[in-house]
C-alpha cells in the first residue's frame, strides 16, 4: 500500500512546459494485437519480425530509452532484479524484448544498455530469451500504439516524456495485462507472465509514473528522489503512530 501511495503522489510540476501528465498515460488495451509482422534490430544487429523475438512465449515487453536521464535504468533494474528472484527461466518460460522508442538509437547502444544491465544484475539464463531491440519510427509508433503507450519528445529538454510500467503479451502476441510504475516484486512479474501464458487479459491499477521531472535549479526534468524519501519516511511516521495508537487503544478499552 506504501509503495502505491508513492507512485500517486510523485507526479510532477507542469507549470515550466504546460504538460498534462494525464497526456502521458497508458491507455490500457488488455486483448490488442501487437503488430508481430514489423521488423526490428536487436544488440547483435540481427534483424527480424518482433513476431520472432517474442517467440510464440509469453513475454514481458519494456518501452523506453537506452540513453534515458531518469527512470528507464531503474524501470529495467528493477525488473530484472524482480526475474532473477522469479523462479521463472528466459526462453522457456517467457521472453523479454526491451524496446527503444527513440528511432536514433543505434543497435550498439542496445548492446550497451544490456552488457549495463546483466553485469548489475547477472542472470545466467539471459542469451536465450531476452531481446534489446532498436527500430524505424514508423514500427515504434505501431507497437506504442498497440500497448496505449503515450510518448513525445521533447527538443528543449533534448529527452522523450512517457510512462514507466511492463506490458506483458500472450503466446499470440496480443496484450494480457500491464504491471505500471516501478519497484516491481518477483510475484508481480511471475504472476502476471502466468496470466499472460494462459491468455488471461486484465486491467492494473492506474497508477501514472512518468520519467521525468522538472528541476527548477538546473532546468532539467530529473528523478525526485528526494521528493520519494521525504514521502516515505513520513508515510512510516504516519503509520507506526497509527499502529502505536490502535495497540494503545487495545489495551485501555
Amino acid at each position: 500500500m506504501i509503495r502505491l501511495l508513492l507512485l500517486f503522489m510523485l507526479l510532477l510540476p507542469v507549470s515550466a512546459h504546460a504538460i498534462n501528465p494525464a497526456d502521458y498515460a497508458f491507455t490500457q488495451r488488455p486483448g490488442q494485437q501487437l503488430p508481430l509482422d514489423m521488423r526490428f534490430t536487436d544488440s547483435a544487429g540481427r534483424t527480424a519480425s518482433l513476431g520472432t523475438f517474442l517467440g510464440g512465449k509469453p513475454s514481458i515487453l519494456a518501452l523506453g530509452y537506452f540513453h534515458c536521464p531518469n527512470l528507464c535504468g531503474l524501470t529495467r533494474s528493477d525488473l530484472l532484479h524482480a526475474l532473477r528472484n522469479s523462479g521463472l527461466q528466459a526462453g522457456r518460460d517467457y521472453r523479454l524484448v526491451v524496446l527503444s522508442i527513440d528511432p536514433a538509437e543505434l543497435p550498439a547502444d542496445a548492446r550497451d544498455a544490456e552488457t549495463k544491465d546483466l553485469a548489475r544484475t547477472p542472470i545466467i539464463d539471459a542469451a536465450k530469451g531476452w531481446a534489446y531491440l532498436t527500430g524505424s519510427a514508423t514500427g515504434i509508433d505501431r507497437v506504442e500504439r498497440a500497448v496505449g503507450y503515450h510518448a513525445s519528445y521533447d527538443t528543449a529538454l533534448k529527452q522523450f516524456l512517457h510512462p514507466t510500467g511492463l506490458v506483458f503479451v500472450t503466446p499470440a502476441g496480443s496484450v494480457s495485462g500491464y504491471v505500471l510504475g516501478i519497484g516491481y516484486s518477483a510475484g508481480d512479474i511471475r504472476a502476471a507472465v502466468a496470466r499472460a501464458a494462459h491468455s488471461i487479459t486484465a486491467r492494473a491499477l492506474p497508477v501514472l509514473l512518468l520519467c521525468f521531472h522538472f528541476d527548477p535549479t538546473t532546468g532539467r526534468y530529473t528523478l525526485a528522489i528526494m521528493k520519494v524519501l521525504q514521502i516515505a519516511a513520513g508515510l512510516t511516521v504516519l503509520c507506526v503512530g497509527a499502529l502505536l495508537f490502535a495497540m494503545h487503544r487495545g489495551k485501555h478499552p
